[in-house]
Order: C-alpha cells, then sequence, then structure tokens
C-alpha cells in the first residue's frame, strides 16, 4: 500500500516533513497547501506534486493522510475536518494552546474513529530511542531521575514568539513528552523558573526565554529540564537517565563525529546548527511509524492524549512560575482519569 500524503503548510517545518515523506518508499506526496503561493509552488516545483487548496484536498478522493503544518491556532480546527473526512492525520505540536479545546477536538476524532497522530519527533531520535532501550531491558535498573538539556541556537522573531504561545507550549513542550516517556509514569507536580536572559524584547512580548522545570511523579521520580533561547555553540540536546542499578546518556550529536589532536589540544567539530539537521533521522522514523499506523488502522502513538498531556505540563509549568509556587496537574487539566474517550489510549 502507498500512503497519499496532503500537505498543509510549506513553510519550515512543511519543508522538512515534505522531505520525509518523498523519502520513503511507502508513501507518495500528491499535494500542498499554503497560504503563500510561492511556498508551496517551490515544495511543488522539489518534489512534483500538485499545488492545492485546503478545501481541495479535503475533498480530494487521491489523498489519504495528511500533515499539518499550519499556525497553531488552525490545528484543531483541521484536525476535526480532515478526521470527518475519513483521513488520517499527522499535527504538528500542539494540538491548540488551550487545553479545553484539545479535549474537544479529541472527542470528535474518537467519535469519527479517526487515526491522529501527533508530531513529537524526538521520541523516534535514534540515540534517544537507545536510551529508551536500555531502560526497558532493565540495565540500569527503575528509572529514578532524568536529565533533559534542550538549547535552541538562537531565538526565533519576536513575530513569532507572540504566537508561539509562550517558551513552555513552544519549546519546552517536546522536553514535557521525552520526560513522561522516559520517566514511564505520568507527571503529578510541576515546579518552574523563568526569565528573560537572551532578549528583553521577548520579555516585552510576554515570554519568557530561559527557564528551568523539575518534574516530580506521585511515586517520587523526578525529571529536570533546562532551556535556553541561546547556545553560541550550536544545537544542545542532551539526556541522562539515573537509576537504582546505573545510568544512560546521550550526548550531542555533529555531523560529523571526529577528534583532532595536535599541538592545540583537542577539538571537535561543532555541533548540529537546528532541528532540521539534527533530527532529520528522527522526523523519517516518526513518518514510518505514522505510515504503519495507517496500513494496519491502528492507533497511532505519539497519540493526541500525549499531546493533551504535555500541552498541560506546559500550563502547569506557566502556572507555576506566576505563582511562584508548585502546581498539581491535575490543577490544570483534571484527573484525566477517563482516557478511554480519547483515540490512542
Amino acid at each position: 500500500m502507498t500512503v497519499r500524503f496532503g500537505l498543509l503548510g510549506a513553510g519550515r517545518i512543511g519543508k522538512v516533513h515534505a522531505k520525509a515523506v518523498t523519502a520513503n518508499p511507502k508513501a507518495k506526496l500528491v499535494a500542498v497547501a499554503d497560504a503563500f503561493p510561492k511556498a508551496a509552488s517551490d515544495i511543488a516545483a522539489q518534489y512534483g506534486c500538485d499545488v492545492r487548496s485546503i478545501e481541495e484536498i479535503l475533498a480530494a478522493s487521491d489523498i489519504d493522510a495528511v500533515v499539518i503544518c499550519t499556525p497553531t491556532d488552525t490545528h484543531a480546527d483541521l484536525i476535526e475536518q480532515f478526521s470527518r473526512a475519513g483521513k488520517a492525520i499527522f499535527c504538528e505540536k500542539p494540538i491548540d494552546l488551550n487545553v479545553e479545546r484539545v479535549k474537544a477536538c479529541l472527542k470528535v476524532v474518537d467519535a469519527e474513529g479517526g487515526t491522529l497522530m501527533v508530531g513529537f519527533n524526538r521520541r523516534f531520535d535514534p540515540h534517544f530511542m537507545a536510551v529508551k532501550d536500555v531502560i526497558a531491558k532493565g540495565e540500569i535498573g527503575k528509572v529514578e531521575m532524568v536529565t533533559i538539556v534542550s538549547r535552541d541556537p538562537g531565538a526565533p522573531p519576536v513575530d513569532y514568539i507572540k504566537r508561539s504561545g509562550g517558551i513552555f507550549r513552544d519549546m519546552t513542550i517536546h522536553d514535557f513528552d521525552m520526560a513522561r516517556f522516559l520517566l514511564g509514569e505520568e507527571i503529578d507536580t510541576v515546579s518552574a523558573q523563568a526569565s528573560v536572559l537572551v532578549d528583553k524584547a521577548i520579555g516585552e512580548a510576554g515570554d519568557f526565554d530561559s527557564v528551568s522545570v523539575m518534574l516530580a511523579t506521585a511515586s517520587g521520580k523526578h525529571a529536570t529540564i533546562s532551556n535556553s533561547r541561546r547556545a553560541t555553540y550550536g544545537y544542545d540536546q542532551r539526556i541522562e537517565v539515573h537509576g537504582s542499578k546505573g545510568a544512560v546518556s546521550a550526548e550531542n550529536q555533529r555531523p560529523v563525529s571526529i577528534e583532532v589532536a595536535n599541538a592545540d589540544g583537542y577539538t571537535r567539530p561543532p555541533l548540529h546548527d537546528f532541528f532540521m539537521t539534527r533530527y532529520t533521522e528522527a522526523y523519517a522514523r516518526e513518518i514510518s511509524t505514522f505510515i504503519d499506523a495507517v496500513e494496519s488502522k491502528s492507533p497511532a502513538s505519539p497519540s493526541g492524549i500525549d499531546g493533551l498531556i504535555a500541552l498541560a505540563l506546559a500550563d502547569a509549568a506557566l502556572k507555576s512560575v506566576q505563582e511562584s509556587r508548585a502546581v498539581k496537574v491535575s490543577e490544570v487539566t483534571g484527573a484525566l482519569a477517563d482516557r478511554s474517550v480519547f483515540q490512542g489510549r
């Protein structure tokens, strides 16, 4: 079976997914839509697909699935529309910036029996997957503490900051998902600190650029997250998991993994410059996993509920900063006891 794709959004992340889809032998990119005609036509010219409107893709009989890379405030509406149209959906995070809107959206997906996968690509990075595999094999015993460092090489434009939902919903949300993925337990309590240390314009826009978060599960496991919008040395992506019998870590990756030794000392090449190159393999594996779910008509993972919980953790972190206290996740989204109403669980 070849899964026929429509791409909604031809910006930076849209280009990443266009590459992943067209490189997969089980997929075909049929059409792309974007509010900016040139952005869509550039991808169409590169990969030999059509330029169509979202409405045309919605009604198309030659498209089985869509990748949603449009602005965040369109995600939930598009998920509902394409779910009702019977098309499988891969959506970039977040589903929405409002927890209640996400809940309503997921109920539509569940009612339609649709396939929805949320784009937490770091779960598919081969290095982080290897860490998870070590945990699953019991090589470090029971997980006790997780440390995640995620720092961007530079801050995005302030115009982007203003519509991003803030650093916790835009950037740290990936690390919230990874913390859950590695801890193997749900987060109970969130404590966060946030500052503006990189660019005062980010603070004037109502956001932060430097944050630290402590997550705790009900059993007492911890995860610590360090985020910055500035890393002068490159795209900083590191993970360490400490367990009862040892530890496992994933170091920063470089385009070329060599080390040069001479009279000046030991030197190594610079880190990847950003996510487009650092997570190339992760994006490919992510799309491959989505295709497998479409083919087998099985629940996709990360699911809509994963997206909901990550957003709730982001909201809890912001509340912690605003109120200078530890926040129970249930204060933000309720206990989520009845997960059966959500697709993918």
